[in-house]
């Protein structure tokens, strides 16, 4: 049972948070396939008691399925956005089912589990956080991949679609514990679950800082006090990526607490224990996706309520300049009237005094709506 206690330590690696990742490349977002590679075929191996099976040359899945069939064991083989015809010969070999096949080749299916027969057809949807200087209303926030699983009695398909989500080091980390992997297929799929998830945990952490960055803005006093939001485009285009990221994870909660509590004849059962911790990472982000959009609906709401309190004071301070001005606006009406006959038009005195009340009366204005809090 040691090789189950190092489990987790073997499928997890220490996770670095998307924004202080280092600008070298990662084996975990490999984007384009092995120009070496002349088909969809990725990797193909041969694993017997827990280890991969030397070969001169590559292995074709038929030339693998046939050693397993002949020898015991069994074959790992991963596929990077296949065609039907290049799948279909696959699928024919290991007896898949026609619905599954055509959502592996098809992809942008949502996160499910199926049982055909003898296998088990489980989909992921992988979420890498793309980093940015600034949040725009133009900003990817997220990019979403999938990997489709195909896990039977004795092999197990992966097919990648997208630019990101390579199991490449995944793979290798697996091989290094060969305890691990002599458990069968089903360990495989719980290492690419586990895998999954964690980099749901890291993208949820990298969201919560570009939303803690929104609400700062939202929140922080403008210029005289009065704050007026910031572009509600931003807002809204960061909730259309936490919505992405919520299709990517609600549906998989279904799945994963399939796979932890109900016995199946293809999940080793000691290996089905820890998927209930892999159903807990699940909940536990699709809780904080959730709040994510809630509190941006309140960050939301709170910005245009923000910004129509910053129109209404606007409108007060233009409301009352007006009515100053319209003293003086009135006097010189008056007074630009040409009538031959009106008071203090020939008084030596007139216009001086005439000045001065005006500047008393618009001071006397000002005053008042100052100490009203219109200016």
């Amino acid at each position: 049972m040691s090789m189950i206690r190092d489990l987790r330590a073997v499928v997890r690696p220490s996770r670095v948070s998307p924004r202080k990742a280092t600008s070298a490349p990662s084996a975990s977002y490999d984007t384009t396939r092995d120009p070496a590679t002349p088909s969809a075929v990725v990797d193909c191996a041969v694993y017997r008691d827990g280890r991969r099976l030397a070969s001169a040359k590559p292995l074709t899945p038929q030339e693998a399925m046939r050693q397993v069939r002949h020898d015991g064991g069994f074959v790992w083989i991963g596929l990077h956005e296949p065609t039907e015809a290049e799948f279909a010969g696959i699928a024919g070999e290991f007896g898949l089912h026609p619905l599954a096949v055509e959502d592996a080749v098809q992809a942008h299916q949502r996160p499910k589990l199926e049982r055909y027969d003898d296998s088990l057809f489980t989909v992921f949807k992988t979420i890498h956080y793309i980093e940015h200087d600034q949040l725009t209303a133009t900003s990817e926030v997220v990019e979403t991949g999938e990997v489709m699983c195909f896990t039977g009695r004795d092999f197990f398909i992966t097919v990648r679609h997208g630019g990101q989500g390579s199991l490449r080091a995944l793979r290798h980390r697996l091989q290094d514990d060969p305890e691990l992997l002599a458990k069968g297929p089903s360990a495989v799929l719980h290492a690419i679950a586990d895998h999954v998830v964690d980099g749901y945990i890291a993208v949820a952490d990298a969201v919560q800082d570009d939303i803690d960055e929104v609400e700062t803005e939202v929140f922080s006093p403008g210029r005289g006090g009065v704050s007026r939001g910031v572009d509600s485009a931003r807002i809204y285009q960061l909730k259309r990526e936490v919505m992405e990221f919520k299709r990517a994870v609600a549906p998989l909660l279904r799945p994963m607490q399939l796979l932890s509590e109900r016995p199946m004849r293809l999940i080793d059962p000691d290996i089905q224990k820890y998927f209930r911790d892999v159903a807990d990472h699940v909940a536990r982000v699709h809780e904080q996706v959730v709040g994510f959009d809630e509190l941006l609906n309140s960050i939301l709401q709170a910005n245009l309520a923000q910004a129509s309190v910053a129109q209404n004071e606007d409108m007060r301070k233009i409301t009352a300049w007006a009515a100053i001005i319209a003293v003086p606006t009135m006097v010189c009406g008056v007074y630009g009237m040409n009538f031959k006959y009106m008071p203090e038009l020939h008084w030596k005195y007139g216009y001086p005094v005439i000045m001065g009340i005006t500047v008393v009366l618009c001071l006397g204005i000002h005053r008042t709506l100052k100490r009203n809090g219109w200016l």
